[in-house]
């Protein structure tokens, strides 16, 4: 895995907080060179002389730190550039995220607030299972974040029929991103957008990363000019579907949504209309993960169905609890590998990507711009 040192202190010379505001740090004065031996009288000016010029390099700070280079990837919002950090010759991977293309004049500087505030909670996160976040910074009207560089592909591609990772592997996975969110969560920090494509796996050595912690955040509250950012609603928790408040629960949720998709190839709530997926989401309980593969065992299917209950409160209290739970699995019943699932159709995903949707496309009315309309909460629908 490619990856560099750990970034500078934020109170440092040059460090965060001078990039953030685009500010770079003067040069203090230099102190004489311990390589000099010449007597100080020596070292002054000759009658006439030129001063002598100071060629030391300039602080670099911002954007302009990083040498973008190739594309990387893109998505609903962001573009994604492999990039060299020109302070420490580390290899990042650079997102921009295009803010002033996505929404509106009047919402523009809370959207980059809100970016600022949730890059500078996630920079904050160091566990070995998480993508440490380099800096972040705004591009005039957009944002840009810098992370860690790392090899391997996202989980999106195990959850394939044919292409699905041995089941330990998963419950193995499961564990630790369970014990990534509750550091994360101890720290304040929801994520707010599980799902297979923010899951980073090199099966050579071992890693796992979880990426993107609280891009999702950005687009609360604020309308875009193409219509609502829904985020991916496949693996979003009913509350959060509902607009309502959310806490570390709801990314437990989130959770069970993506190892059921890894151990099945299918999601746990399928529509080809978005009205009847969120309804299913907020009413409907999950498929008992063993009608998609009979041969996994009981106490995984438990597992998935406590993180999959609708209301929080039945849910896991924490990411500690689910890990210790799925390590429990791994050494009482799975000795032996469940047969793969048969019959698994290949599935429109359409769903399972972050979407930008018309309020009438979400199954919801056209808001007045005089009236304002309260989420339904999840727990009280019939």
């Amino acid at each position: 895995m490619a990856s560099g040192g750990k970034p500078g202190s934020p109170g440092k010379a040059g460090g965060f907080w001078q990039r953030l505001i685009g500010r770079v740090t003067d040069v203090a004065d230099a102190a004489p060179s311990e390589l000099s031996t010449l007597p100080a009288i020596q070292q002054t000016l000759a009658p006439g002389a030129s001063p002598p010029q100071d060629h030391a390099t300039p602080a670099v700070s911002g954007l302009h730190d990083f040498e973008l280079g190739a594309e990387l990837g893109r998505g609903a919002m962001a573009i994604v550039y492999k990039a060299t950090q020109r302070s420490t010759g580390r290899q990042v991977a650079v997102k921009r995220l295009a803010l002033s293309r996505e929404f509106s004049a009047e919402d523009l500087a809370d959207v980059r607030e809100r970016f600022m505030r949730e890059a500078r909670a996630a920079r904050s996160l160091e566990h070995p299972d998480i993508l440490q976040v380099v800096d972040a910074g705004q591009d005039g009207n957009d944002a840009w974040i810098a992370l860690e560089y790392v090899l391997g592909r996202d989980l999106s591609l195990f959850t394939k029929a044919g292409q699905l990772l041995p089941v330990r592997e998963v419950v193995q996975i499961g564990a630790r991103l369970a014990r990534a969110l509750a550091y994360a969560h101890s720290q304040g920090v929801i994520h707010r957008d599980i799902k297979p494509a923010n899951v980073m796996l090199d099966r050579v050595n071992g890693s796992l990363k979880l990426m993107d912690f609280g891009i999702a955040r950005v687009g609360d509250g604020s309308r875009t000019r193409t219509g609502l950012v829904l985020g991916t609603p496949s693996f979003m928790s009913p509350e959060q579907l509902a607009g309502l408040t959310v806490d570390g629960r709801s990314d437990l949720y989130s959770l069970g949504v993506l190892l059921f998709q890894l151990l099945t190839g299918t999601l746990p709530h399928q529509s080809d209309s978005m009205a009847r997926l969120m309804q299913q989401i907020a009413t409907e309980p999950a498929a008992d993960v063993r009608t998609r593969r009979p041969g996994l065992p009981e106490s995984l299917a438990l597992v998935l169905a406590v993180s999959l209950e609708k209301r929080p409160e039945l849910r896991y209290a924490s990411g500690e609890q689910m890990a210790r739970d799925l390590d429990a699995v791994l050494v009482m019943d799975l000795q032996a590998e469940p047969a793969m699932p048969e019959g698994v159709k290949p599935q429109d995903d359409a769903f399972a990507q972050t979407l930008r949707l018309t309020p009438e496309e979400a199954g919801q009315n056209r808001r007045s711009p005089s009236t304002s309309v309260e989420p339904i909460d999840p727990s009280q629908a019939p």
